[in-house]
């Protein structure tokens, strides 16, 4: 079977390297001297779009002294626990980044971000500039509280063509052909499936997909309302049945819960031939051209969208993942931050070159009429894919995580980790997760 190069196994050791030292801590550039406690301040994540915001930024502030922003970057992980426990003392950033859904509304409903609505009114231009659905994800309650800030990310399933072609397989369109491959592969020594189960969000675009393919968007819908026992509606229960069916069945990579998505280490499985396949978000291929442009260059790197359930009751074109991720404006800030920050979503939030930079890192912006781009893109395989699954999907579902309240996001993962991990039953994961419910 063909290796990667030298070249580019040292390149992912890199990658790696340099992703577990950014877990540990925020990453920026040299502090600017004439940005000071006046100066909004972004935080931002590590990883796929921190090179364009970080340019974008430095752009910014070089052509707009009285309006500089201080920025901040953190891993994934480690983000999340220090903007929502910075945010809820009243000291978070200018600039809050974040997912929409419940995690959005819990802001909202403490008071911790302001409404866009008169600037959207009085920036018309600003609004039309985003795909209606995404733009969708800022709206609680009927007021827009945040603006799209980089790309579409469905959950796609990425597969190392080298691999396949050397099995003489075809990727699975059905889950009875999933479960059909996972022998052959093990048979061959190679894991079927790549698998961050230690950062444990990722575990779950495996729950996300199998419910929605076996009993359709509105299962998930339900326990969104708080319906009374939505955790125990069939297609959940069938769903993660299903899940430990497929672990029991060596579907993953030995040892996956101590894996993090934060250190890129699952992707490093898939493009060094020891994963056949990851099931993960559209950032991913951006990584993949930074940690492995080999692999991706070389036409290596397959994706097709996640398999259909026989019998299901859901749209086989329905995608789950993030329609995009968003900034708020932090309502604790200063006046003359908040004005430097909306100056920015204006004038500077998907400028020409921010946008051309995003489609030449692989990612699809949240924004309208970009066909003509995308079509001259490198990258014009994975890019139209992308597009075309956001566009014609009858349901784009936010992460399950982001869309629930902060309380109950946090009790599925630990929970959902527990069910991969065997150590409870689906019967069981659903009693303790009714028990959430209104929480």
């Amino acid at each position: 079977m063909k290796m990667r190069t030298t070249t580019s196994l040292i390149s992912a050791a890199s990658a790696i390297t340099l992703a577990l030292g950014l877990a540990a801590c925020g990453s920026s550039g040299p502090a600017d001297p004439a940005a000071d406690s006046d100066s909004p301040t972004m935080w931002a994540l590590t990883g796929s779009s921190e090179n364009i915001f970080r340019s974008s930024v430095e752009d910014w502030n070089k052509a707009n002294a009285d309006d500089k922003i201080n920025q901040e970057f953190f891993a994934n992980d480690a983000y999340k626990t220090k903007v929502r426990t910075a945010v809820g003392a009243g000291e978070g950033p200018t600039f809050i980044y974040g997912w929409g859904g419940g995690v959005l509304k819990s802001y909202v409903d403490a008071g911790h971000v302001g409404d866009l609505d008169q600037f959207l009114a009085d920036n018309p231009e600003v609004k039309e500039r985003y795909i209606p659905s995404v733009l969708e994800n800022g709206v609680i309650d009927g007021k827009t509280y945040a603006l799209p800030n980089n790309n579409m990310q469905p959950v796609v399933l990425y597969y190392n063509k080298q691999v396949f072609e050397d099995m003489g397989v075809e990727p699975p369109e059905t889950w009875d052909d999933l479960m059909a491959l996972v022998p052959e592969f093990n048979d061959a020594g190679i894991a079927p499936f790549a698998l961050a189960g230690q950062s444990k969000w990722p575990n779950l675009m495996w729950l996300s997909y199998l419910v929605d393919r076996i009993g359709g968007p509105e299962v998930f819908q339900a326990i969104l309302d708080g319906e009374e026992d939505a955790w125990s509606d069939p297609a959940v229960i069938e769903a993660l049945a299903k899940i430990q069916e497929l672990v029991d069945a060596g579907g993953f990579i030995n040892g996956f819960s101590s894996i993090a998505a934060d250190a890129g280490a699952d992707s490093a499985l898939l493009y060094t031939d020891k994963a056949a396949m990851m099931l993960h978000g559209g950032w991913v291929y951006q990584n993949l051209k930074n940690d492995a442009p080999e692999f991706v260059e070389s036409g290596e790197v397959g994706f097709v969208p996640f398999p259909e359930v026989e019998g299901g009751a859901g749209d086989p074109a329905n995608v789950v993942g993030n329609p995009a991720n968003m900034w708020s404006v932090s309502s604790t800030a200063s006046e003359q931050q908040k004005e430097s920050a909306l100056n920015y979503l204006k004038d500077g939030l998907f400028s020409e070159e921010y946008t051309q930079a995003m489609i030449d890192s692989g990612a699809v912006p949240a924004v309208n009429g970009i066909e003509d781009q995308l079509a001259a893109s490198e990258d014009k395989d994975f890019v139209e894919f992308v597009y075309g699954l956001a566009q014609d999907a009858p349901s784009f579902q936010l992460s399950w995580d982001q869309a629930l309240s902060p309380a109950q996001g946090d009790a599925m993962l630990a929970n959902l980790d527990q069910i991969f991990i065997g150590e409870i039953t689906p019967e069981e994961f659903a009693e303790n997760m009714n028990a959430t419910l209104g929480k």
